[in-house]
């Protein structure tokens, strides 16, 4: 980075991209080390951390499924919560801005596209965990006016349209990273932090909301049944 000399220090980018791959896991061993302790609690599952109107409004939450929902399951739970880890960076990163610039007046030139890439790399991967707790907005002026056997028909109905457009989602996000990783895209920026990386994960979030829309609709008709055969 002999081109960004007299800027101060710059977060080289294998260090960035470095980071992001392996702090999760060093946070989440921390976590459980500190539980073995008895200093944290990991006793109380996710699950039983939905709030009791949630689970009423979308009454799959509260269904298990079979071992393959339940293999999609763990997967979105642990992607979201590795992403999770993810937002200590942006609170360290801009603490670090602040210092900086107000301080010894040297503003960085990183900071800012580095915390904004780690928000919309953020966004695209945590969409399976969002969908596995319910957490996605719906227009609900109908759905909530329902019986909870109309709503997980809705929501089989209505899947239709989610599948058109995650595998939308899925090739589109495709070709952006084949094109970006083929003309090594680089930011328009001086940090030129490389953006196929980007790009990539938004193919995998696609490839998770996929998976969690499968789980989803398998439960959704596993229910569906279920609530029709305790109505004979």
């Amino acid at each position: 980075m002999s081109e960004l000399q007299g800027f101060g220090f710059v977060l080289p980018h294998w260090l960035y991209w470095g980071w992001l791959a392996t702090m999760p896991f060093f946070m989440l061993y921390m976590v459980k080390r500190e539980a073995s302790k008895g200093i944290v609690d990991t006793s109380t599952a996710p699950d039983e951390l939905i709030p009791d109107i949630l689970a009423e409004e979308d009454p799959v939450i509260n269904i298990e499924g079979n071992q393959v929902t339940k293999f999609i399951d763990k997967i979105s739970d642990y992607t979201g919560l590795f992403i999770a880890f993810w937002t200590v960076n942006a609170v360290v990163f801009y603490f670090y801005e602040v210092v900086m610039r107000y301080l010894f007046n040297m503003p960085t030139i990183w900071v800012h596209e580095a915390s904004f890439l780690l928000f919309g790399m953020q966004y695209l991967m945590t969409g399976a965990y969002a969908m596995l707790h319910g957490a996605h907005v719906r227009v609900d002026i109908l759905y909530v006016k329902l019986p909870p056997r109309g709503r997980v028909g809705i929501d089989i109905f209505t899947s239709v349209f989610f599948f058109i457009f995650v595998l939308a989602l899925m090739g589109t996000s495709w070709e952006f990273f084949t094109s970006s990783f083929e003309m090594k895209e680089i930011s328009l920026e001086t940090w030129g932090i490389q953006y196929w990386p980007v790009k990539m994960l938004m193919f995998t979030g696609a490839i998770l909301l996929t998976l969690a829309g499968i789980s989803k609709l398998i439960k959704d008709i596993m229910l569906f049944r279920l609530m029709g055969e305790e109505n004979k």
